[in-house]
């Protein structure tokens, strides 16, 4: 007879064990991006804002209901084109017209088919707006496109593109600057995992 002092099953190296992480967010790797449209061809005026301010729910070990928890605040002075008189004319003009200084939002949901639902807030209007999102090893992108009539901001389009209309118009003479903003988001979460 035969007998074993072991236990009956194979005890799984630290290699085979499974990784338990804890998320935090991370302002320094987050990066809010957006891109607006001029002429009739809509030709790309892409932007930056410097400054996010990111409040979230705290550490999590679980990345999605982190980015879920996300809630933001953008002021518009820190509006950033690479060119500082069209940044100037897009905060008097555009942002002017209806006094806003921020805007702010949260990130409603993430659904599993990479839909994500943004609330945004501008000039006293909220709007839920629906974009695309990846969530990989911490690395979050999301990129949603909204149309600034929502936000009844259609009279400062209007005074942005009289302010710029040398400058904005095409080979026909033609002034163009279109309503749609496609927006973006990127950030990589701080993991700490066992």
């Amino acid at each position: 007879m035969i007998s074993s002092c072991g236990p009956s099953e194979t005890e799984k190296t630290d290699s085979e064990k499974e990784k338990t992480c804890t998320y935090t967010y991370d302002h320094q790797s987050s990066v809010m991006g957006w891109t607006a449209f001029k002429f009739i061809d809509r030709t790309e005026v892409p932007g930056t804002f410097t400054r996010i301010i990111v409040k979230d729910g705290g550490a999590m070990s679980d990345a999605k209901r982190l980015i879920q928890s996300l809630s933001f605040s953008i002021p518009i002075a820190t509006i950033e084109t690479q060119n500082p008189e069209r940044d100037a004319k897009i905060a008097k003009y555009f942002f002017g017209t209806t006094a806003i200084e921020t805007i702010t939002g949260n990130v409603k949901e993430l659904k599993d088919n990479g839909m994500v639902i943004l609330e945004i807030t501008m000039n006293d209007i909220t709007k839920n707006v629906t974009g695309t999102y990846t969530l990989e090893d911490g690395d979050f992108a999301l990129e949603a496109t909204i149309d600034v009539a929502d936000w009844n901001l259609l009279t400062g389009l209007q005074a942005l593109d009289k302010a710029c209309s040398s400058l904005h118009k095409d080979p026909n003479g033609a002034s163009k600057v279109w309503s749609d903003v496609e927006l973006s988001f990127k950030t990589t979460l701080h993991a700490d995992c066992e």
